[in-house]
């Protein structure tokens, strides 16, 4: 008799690199209940803009990701625009940032900051 297994996809794909450099930020603050917070905004180039900020408070309707003791949260508005994506982070000749590939984003801007759906 064999049990049926239910697959769920991972609302987002949290790189090494993004777990790692928010590890070291949150070491860095002091903060161990720090979460990094990823949201989609209107403006930017292309439509709409990728945001990033920490955050201490967990929303009630807000999606979490956890990764190698990391956590992600995405509220229900961003979410829609960011299911599936990755968020990773970055070192080099632009810089050093969390950035977003997004697989639902039908256009986006040279600096990937900004996308349209």
């Amino acid at each position: 008799m064999s049990t049926a297994q239910t697959f769920t996809p991972t609302p987002l794909i949290v790189t090494p690199q993004a777990v790692a450099k928010v590890n070291s930020l949150v070491e860095e603050e002091g903060n161990a209940d720090l979460k990094l917070r990823v949201f989609v905004t209107g403006g930017g180039c292309s439509g709409f803009q990728y945001g990033f900020s920490f955050d201490e408070q967990v929303a009630e309707d807000d999606t979490q990701v956890v990764k190698d003791g990391v956590t992600v949260l995405v509220d229900p508005l961003s979410f829609q625009y960011l299911a599936g994506s990755e968020v990773d982070y970055e070192e080099g000749l632009e810089g050093s940032r969390f950035l977003i590939r997004n697989p639902n984003a039908t256009a986006t801007c040279g600096c990937g900051a900004s996308f349209s759906v």
